[in-house]
């Protein structure tokens, strides 16, 4: 995934995983951003720092996920 494309609050994927997650925040110098599980649950969800590399888009489209 190119870095350009990343925004803050976009819903993505990880490569290794079928949920999905909001970027909280992204450090393009280090090549790695912030995380949360989405959609966010009535507790919250922990964030937690990833590799840029390791994201993907989703496979669906955004009205889809939060059906």
């Amino acid at each position: 995934m190119k870095k350009e494309n990343l925004s803050q609050g976009d819903c993505v994927q990880l490569l290794n995983d079928e949920n999905f997650f909001q970027i909280i925040g992204i450090d393009n110098e280090h090549q790695k951003c912030w995380v949360r599980k989405w959609p966010l649950l009535p507790t919250g969800c922990p964030v937690f720092e990833i590799p840029i590399k390791e994201i993907s888009m989703p496979s669906k489209s955004y009205k889809e996920i939060i059906k």
